[in-house]
């Protein structure tokens, strides 16, 4: 499986961290874009470094390298999951403003026909942010706010983490254990 996996300027950066740490694990080929933010981001919320992030993917692009691989339709993925996903480019993404690569790799996922998930991190939301999920929602993208489940009574932040992570690895299809799934008796 290859997977696009773009992380942006939106608080919450180390989910965007511990996925490709998870997608490393589970040998899936990973083509990651950052955007300047991320990086910034990065640096204010955590203790890793962009080497260390980016030495987590197979490829690596710069978000301002609008002729990367994944700017087309003719690099053949499985679908992109950008984690977390700011406003910024969620609008970019629900509106066809594909001025970074992170938009535009998300424009051509969606025109291709693949999956394209969202991982917003924001709160509170506006009416603006609201109406542009529902456009992406209309448009076929998963859109998976980092609303974690308590149900399985995680014990750390990790938990809280890994079962937003596990959430969007489902929607590819992904066999994980990273979260005890719901079961009744």
């Amino acid at each position: 499986m290859r997977l696009v996996v773009g992380i942006t300027g939106s608080s919450g950066v180390i989910y965007g961290v511990k996925t490709l740490e998870v997608l490393k694990k589970y040998k899936i080929d990973v083509h990651l874009v950052m955007t300047e933010w991320a990086k910034k981001c990065l640096a204010l919320e955590t203790d890793y470094d962009f080497q260390y992030v980016k030495s987590l993917a197979d490829h690596y692009s710069d978000d301002s390298n609008m002729a990367a691989s994944v700017s087309s339709g003719t690099y053949k993925t499985d679908g992109m999951l950008i984690i977390p996903c700011s406003m910024k480019t969620l609008s970019s993404i629900a509106n066809g403003y594909e001025e970074t690569l992170v938009a535009r790799a998300a424009g051509v996922t969606m025109k291709e026909s693949r999956k394209l998930v969202v991982v917003p991190r924001e709160t509170p939301l506006t009416s603006i942010h609201l109406e542009n999920m529902l456009k992406l929602a209309r448009a076929g993208v998963i859109v998976l706010p980092a609303m974690p489940g308590f149900y399985n009574k995680p014990k750390s932040v990790d938990d809280i983490i890994n079962h937003i992570i596990g959430k969007c690895l489902d929607q590819f299809g992904v066999n994980h254990d990273l979260f005890k799934r719901w079961e009744t008796t």
